[in-house]
């Protein structure tokens, strides 16, 4: 793939909450500590259900300082009405405003490795440089996000806005990816994706989670329990693994894993290349890389090798 390249995120998940009590609100139901979060800080989070499963996996960027901070919170596409409501459920006697603003909002991502110098040259402003930090560029904001295999930004704003440094990058000679091409390079960087690699039946420490968007040292959350405890006195039974199908076609996704005859998973994402498949897939914990597995599906059998998630460091 290209050095450096865009994608446009259309539909993706954009909820703004904001009031008095907004700061204080989210922090009693997400997993990330938002209090050491000033103006121009992110943070990945997780709104888990009552039970420590997943609910939604979203970004939250703060905006604004200690009398009026916003919270701009971005998410998968197909859930930012899903958590706008999941947010408003628990909205009772707070001074805090939650708004879907999905329709109106864009995100553009740039990745590569002077992803971020060529965005901040357009933008005539300092690339911010620590993972989650954002600056603003008039009514958008030049957030830092890196991939665990390659570096990036993401461009976050009204659509308008958005597409007009779409429309600057592409002039510049930056090339955008198509559909397929983005999958290929998000499987490559283990990236999970709500609704696809995981989902409402998810545990956080299952698909490594916990590592980025959890704090275990704040106080109580939602869902909190359950994740605390398997920190402290416990394990998961399956962990998200991506898999490198060396040769042959690559298989459908909801294939089956087999290891040592026995059905050990599920396959969630597959981007077929040249020479060589990708997938993601749920598997038991025994099955641990660099394991050797046979995936099935309807049309016969292939062979593929377990590999750790770029970044898991498991």
């Amino acid at each position: 793939m290209t050095t450096t390249w865009f994608a446009e995120r259309p539909g993706h998940g954009a909820v703004l909450v904001s009031g008095p009590d907004a700061t204080s609100f989210l922090q009693s139901l997400v997993s990330q500590d938002l209090e050491p979060l000033g103006d121009g800080d992110g943070a990945p989070s997780l709104l888990l259900t009552p039970q420590g499963k997943l609910d939604v996996i979203l970004r939250m960027l703060r905006v604004g300082g200690e009398t009026g901070p916003e919270w701009w919170l971005d998410c998968e596409a197909g859930f930012g009405d899903h958590l706008a409501g999941a947010l408003n459920r628990f909205r009772i006697r707070v001074d805090a405003a939650v708004e879907d603003r999905t329709d109106a909002w864009g995100l553009l991502e740039v990745r590569g490795e002077d992803a971020a110098a060529r965005v901040a040259t357009e933008a005539q402003v300092d690339a911010p440089e620590q993972q989650g930090s954002h600056v603003p560029w008039g009514d958008r904001r030049l957030v830092r996000a890196d991939w665990p295999d390659r570096p990036g930004v993401d461009v976050v704003g009204p659509i308008e806005s958005v597409r007009a440094v779409r429309d600057a990058l592409r002039e510049a000679g930056v090339p955008a990816v198509e559909l397929g091409q983005y999958e290929t390079a998000r499987i490559e960087a283990g990236l999970p994706r709500l609704g696809v690699d995981v989902d409402e039946r998810t545990i956080p420490q299952e698909a490594f989670l916990e590592r980025d968007a959890v704090s275990f040292t704040k106080g109580c959350f939602l869902g909190q329990e359950l994740v605390c405890r398997i920190d402290t006195r416990g394990h998961v039974n399956r962990h998200l693994r991506r898999l490198r199908i060396s040769a042959g076609r690559a298989p459908e996704r909801g294939a089956e894993v087999v290891a040592d005859g026995a059905s050990v998973g599920t396959v969630t994402s597959v981007a077929e290349g040249a020479g060589a498949s990708l997938a993601l897939a749920m598997v038991r914990r025994e099955v641990a890389p660099p394991a050797e597995v046979t995936l099935r599906d309807a049309d016969g059998e292939v062979s593929a090798t377990v590999e750790a998630l770029p970044g898991s460091g498991t």
